[in-house]
């Protein structure tokens, strides 16, 4: 299935918007980035359903004692999710196998609560990873 390179989730779409996101996720190989601010245990379940073989690494702004919990919990069931403390972004990425990035208006675990825009972007014309390896 090809999947839309931009596109806008009206509230209301919540199921539409985490198949979307579920679907993204599923299509990795190696490996997930996500930049996002606001992480939750509602995040943490759409990761449940990657490729077991696939790595995880949040960039968040703040990991608070009840994330490091769900955290915790999460990594006791399912394959390894990394957290690393990150102010260096507004916006929300999800980055799958450093080949795709796609941005988002609002963070993940906020989707379909308000209209939310997403959009694709090519590596070879975007230097996110490469930013972040400077990190």
């Amino acid at each position: 299935m090809i999947k839309p390179e931009k596109g806008i989730f009206f509230d209301g779409h919540i199921f539409d918007a985490h198949k979307f996101v579920s679907d993204i996720i599923r299509t990795a190989d190696e490996s997930i980035i996500l930049i996002d601010n606001y992480i939750d245990d509602s995040v943490l379940t759409l990761f449940s359903k990657r490729n077991r073989n696939v790595r995880v690494t949040i960039f968040t702004k703040e990991i608070s004692k009840q994330l490091s919990l769900d955290m915790d919990k999460y990594n006791t069931r399912y394959p390894l999710i990394k957290a690393i403390e990150f102010k260096h972004s507004h916006d929300r990425f999800l980055i799958i196998d450093n080949k795709e990035v796609y941005h988002f208006g609002a963070s993940l675990k906020d989707l379909c609560k308000k209209w939310v825009a997403f959009s694709k972007f090519d590596k070879e014309a975007f230097n996110l990873l490469d930013k972040l390896e400077q990190l």
